[in-house]
């Protein structure tokens, strides 16, 4: 590996694209992640265990598609683009596509066997073939735009502002569009609404996509393996082998799992929360905007205090503080939903400031990596991180399904029971200070890189790298 000479230097485009490259996603993601189950079950009436079970068969595809994806791009030879950008113009028609087939309204009045069947075919070939196909070469692609640490704590927190964007946008804004009034006042759902806002997210995700494609330089150069060698086969099995080595990867691994059992979970019970329990959908929209302003003002110095500071330290201090607030409204039982939002807004500085680091962090992990092996198999260990975070994805999916159904919501009905909407409030509320608290206290006392352990990683890759190119 080394940098390549006569290129422009890491800089303003290079942020913008990566920031670009995520809020791509992130218009597809979030948008699937926060309403593709009120879809399925409102519009078109499938009950929600069955869209759990969805979630949970298309994470056990990802298991193969994710890393084998990861070995695909780590074996693959460089063209003039780079080794990762190239994907990312290859797949960005295809993921917009399937993010437009999967909210088609037209399919509602259809037999359930044949929604059933479009539901499993479009969702497994958004989820498990093209989001990976662009979101394993995107996030690998930080290792080989910069080589510098601080550079990438930089990238990560673009990336996350991308998110943060999409997420304001996508969760501020779908709500007033989606939802409409009774003559009782009961909230109802836009089956047609959701079909033309997936078109424009699907639109506006392939541009974005585009972008990052344009804006960004690989500048750090893998060196091609002699074609006289001979080639190390990879199995499956070895490359999942990589988390029982890496104590770090390991750990994160299961922050990221908990992270998003908790986030995507309760993204989903908030359409139901502020629906059923608050009746105001106003509220929602408020609290989702929050999020950019807090991302604005954390992006200003987050990657600074971290170099001071440390990646997991500030993690630690910021998912038990976010657990913590968590509680507090769990047992406060707040009746008025601006209370609400207030108090959740506050816990939202903690999450972003985790949420804005934990790319950075993945980079470490990969530096760490290549000190206890020798190798460094950027793509292969990013697939192995991102099928983990499909995991939190199909157990939130899951979760969430089965929850509703537990609690006995019927989607059949505009009005639910004062049990099921306490039982929303419930769930909304203790199940994130659990998973908050947890990530706070497997950060401390089992992810191992803190500040210290990243420096010295950082100091020995340097003498490595250095004695190769003598």
């Amino acid at each position: 590996m080394n940098n390549s000479k006569g290129v422009k230097p890491f800089g303003f485009k290079d942020k913008l694209g990566y920031l670009l490259g995520d809020l791509g996603n992130d218009f597809s993601f979030i948008f699937s992640s926060s309403f593709l189950m009120l879809f399925y079950t409102k519009v078109w009436g499938i009950p929600a265990s069955i869209v759990g079970i969805l979630f949970l068969v298309s994470r056990f595809l990802d298991a193969f598609t994710d890393i084998g994806m990861g070995t695909i791009i780590d074996k693959s030879t460089p063209t003039k683009d780079g080794k990762f950008r190239p994907w990312i113009k290859r797949v960005a028609l295809p993921i917009s596509l399937m993010t437009f087939l999967m909210f088609q309204s037209g399919l509602s009045g259809a037999s359930m066997t044949v929604k059933i069947i479009v539901m499993f075919v479009t969702y497994i070939l958004w989820g498990s073939f093209c989001y990976t196909a662009i979101n394993i070469p995107y996030g690998s692609m930080a290792s080989a735009i910069t080589d510098v640490p601080e550079e990438r704590a930089v990238l990560s927190t673009w990336r996350s502002m991308g998110a943060n964007i999409a997420s304001v946008i996508v969760n501020s804004l779908v709500p007033l569009f989606i939802y409409y009034s009774d003559a009782s006042g009961n909230k109802l759902v836009s089956g047609t609404n959701f079909t033309i806002i997936a078109g424009i997210f699907s639109l506006c995700s392939f541009l974005c996509y585009i972008g990052c494609f344009k804006l960004t330089t690989e500048r750090v150069k893998f060196e091609k393996k002699d074609n006289n060698e001979k080639k190390e086969k990879v199995s499956f099995f070895k490359n999942f082998g990589l988390i029982l080595k890496n104590r770090a990867l390991l750990a994160m691994i299961a922050c990221s799992i908990v992270l998003l059992l908790s986030q995507l979970t309760v993204g989903t019970m908030n359409q139901y929360l502020f629906a059923d329990y608050f009746k105001n959908i106003g509220a929602l929209s408020v609290y989702s905007a929050a999020a950019l302003p807090i991302s604005l003002v954390l992006v200003t110095f987050l990657a600074k205090l971290s170099g001071k500071v440390g990646k997991k330290e500030i993690g630690t201090i910021s998912m038990i503080f976010t657990g913590a607030l968590y509680f507090l409204v769990f047992v406060l039982r707040v009746r008025n939903p601006w209370v609400y939002v207030s108090i959740t807004v506050l816990a939202t500085v903690g999450i972003s400031a985790f949420n804005m680091l934990i790319w950075a962090n993945i980079t470490d992990i990969i530096d760490y990596q290549e000190v206890l092996t020798g190798k460094r198999d950027d793509a292969t260990i990013y697939g192995v991180y991102s099928f983990s975070r499909k995991i939190g994805q199909a157990l939130a999916g899951g979760l969430g399904g089965f929850i509703l159904t537990f609690i006995g919501y019927n989607s059949a009905t505009s009005t639910q029971t004062v049990a099921v909407t306490e039982s929303i409030y419930t769930v909304s509320t203790i199940l994130p200070g659990i998973c908050y608290i947890g990530i706070g206290l497997i950060l401390a006392f089992a992810y191992p890189l803190s500040r210290k352990v990243v420096e010295e990683n950082s100091t020995k890759l340097a003498k490595i790298h250095k004695s190769k190119a003598v």
